[in-house]
């Protein structure tokens, strides 16, 4: 379990390294362009990431 926690945040880490390297832009209509999905799939998973080490520590602290 610690290995998947691991895993989660490093991902996590991942889309709020690729949303920093994609940017964003003005379209010439003047929408915005910007990988905006990447945001809440990045807190997800530190959230999921960070639980699950926390479940890893306290039953490791039981035992």
């Amino acid at each position: 379990m610690k290995r998947a926690a691991i895993a989660l945040i490093v991902a996590g880490l991942g889309c709020v390294v690729a949303y920093s390297l994609i940017g964003s832009s003005v379209a010439e209509d003047g929408t915005l362009v910007e990988p905006f999905f990447l945001i809440p799939i990045a807190w997800l998973l530190f959230l999921t990431g960070g639980m699950l080490a926390i479940a890893t520590f306290i039953r490791g602290r039981l035992k």
